[in-house]
């Protein structure tokens, strides 16, 4: 029989060697120095032995109390090894299954049909408010008051939206782990109304009368040409942004006047077809004489390869005394009204408008719906935009 002691002073020799307790309990000594505890035992007429952990991480009595269940497993009719393979398994199996692990499953699954700067977001928002209170717990055992705690930090914050976009975000990772057999159900559903709802802040945009002095305003403007007939180009277009400043020649056909931005820069990750206007043409065949030695449509002019910085349209429109009444993102919202007060097809503006489509199996396919209509409208709107630029501004 062991004892503290004996166990302590055992030293390596040049082969390993067992120094035997009661009970089938061992001590494994390495030519290394390295001390491990085992257990001898038979289960269904076979010899087997089972690690315990390694001295002096575990003391002799710290082993013989793991012997001690080991052999109560044993005259149980149980294989305490398997015991023990079924215990790390569950480990592992939590360890997935909790909310940060799931919730990185579901992000990565859905990058492909996120823009960079969208998936960057919603990790940020999840790293910093969710994954430091709740992100090591089962996703499974996370309670609605429990969900609601953390989102409550953001809302007496006074991120209202924030707090409501984590819901959001939350309740498709609680679907999904339903989904994946990784939960029962999804308690942010009893949630419904429990935060305050934010102050909907909408993008300042042009109204119709307003439209005449601001393209008096725009051809008069003394900046950048390239700034100038970029502000041109997004209003005939009405597209975003940030797809916009990124446009590359290489996506401009002139030919079938069409411009095609690819999945990557679209935030539903679906190729999307703007026609173009003889208008938009003439804009673009201004700027090919200012950028056409470069990639970019709207090239950076400070560091050519790059493009337009995201302030540069934004700062033209407060120049020309804009600041608070119009920005770039608001022309989608000014020719969605006017577009539909002239009676075109909402769905044919909201496909325009590359807006996402709730049917999946639609959207797969839909790069190109409404196309013809969609061409007839953009040159229709041209025309339209030129005639109210004739026009005296209405006060």
């Amino acid at each position: 029989m062991l004892t503290g002691i004996v166990v302590k002073n055992a030293k390596p020799k040049l082969k390993m060697y067992r120094l035997y307790d009661n009970g089938g309990l061992y001590l494994e000594v390495t030519p290394k120095g390295g001390k491990y505890w085992r257990f001898k035992y038979r289960f269904a007429g076979k010899e087997k032995r089972l690690a315990f952990g390694i001295y002096p991480d575990l003391s002799l009595a710290d082993a013989r109390e793991l012997l001690a269940q080991a052999r109560n497993a044993v005259a149980l009719g149980n294989d305490p090894s398997e015991i023990k393979r079924e215990s790390k398994r569950q480990v592992v199996l939590k360890h997935a299954n909790t909310f940060q692990a799931v919730a990185e499953e579901w992000c990565e699954g859905r990058k492909h049909k996120w823009v960079t700067s969208y998936s960057e977001a919603m990790v940020e928002r999840l790293n910093r408010h969710v994954f430091p209170k709740i992100g090591q717990r089962p996703i499974k055992d996370i309670t609605a008051p429990e969900f609601l705690a953390v989102v409550r930090v953001v809302e007496r914050q006074g991120s209202l939206d924030l707090a409501q976009r984590l819901m959001q975000a939350s309740a498709q990772i609680f679907r999904y782990a339903v989904a994946t057999g990784r939960a029962e159900r999804n308690p942010l559903v009893d949630l419904k109304g429990a935060l305050k709802p934010p102050v909907r802040k909408h993008q300042a945009y042009l109204k119709e009368n307003e439209l005449p002095e601001y393209l008096r305003k725009l051809e008069a403007y003394d900046g950048s040409i390239q700034t100038r007939l970029a502000l041109k180009f997004l209003l005939l277009t009405f597209v975003r942004t940030t797809e916009l400043r990124a446009a590359t020649w290489e996506e401009i056909d002139f030919d079938k006047a069409e411009w095609r931005i690819p999945a990557e820069r679209m935030k539903m990750r679906e190729q999307h077809i703007v026609p173009l206007s003889k208008q938009s043409l003439a804009v673009l065949n201004d700027l090919k004489s200012l950028t056409g030695q470069w990639s970019y449509v709207f090239a950076n002019q400070h560091k050519p390869s790059g493009f337009m910085s995201e302030n540069t349209m934004l700062y033209a429109l407060y120049r020309m005394g804009y600041h608070s009444k119009a920005t770039g993102h608001g022309f989608r919202a000014t020719a969605s009204t006017i577009l539909n007060e002239h009676g075109y097809e909402p769905s044919v503006i909201e496909r325009q408008l590359a807006h996402a489509e709730r049917n999946e199996v639609r959207a797969a396919y839909n790069h190109a719906q409404y196309l013809p209509e969609r061409r007839k409208m953009m040159q229709w709107w041209a025309d339209y935009l030129d005639e109210a630029a004739a026009k005296k501004s209405v006060n």
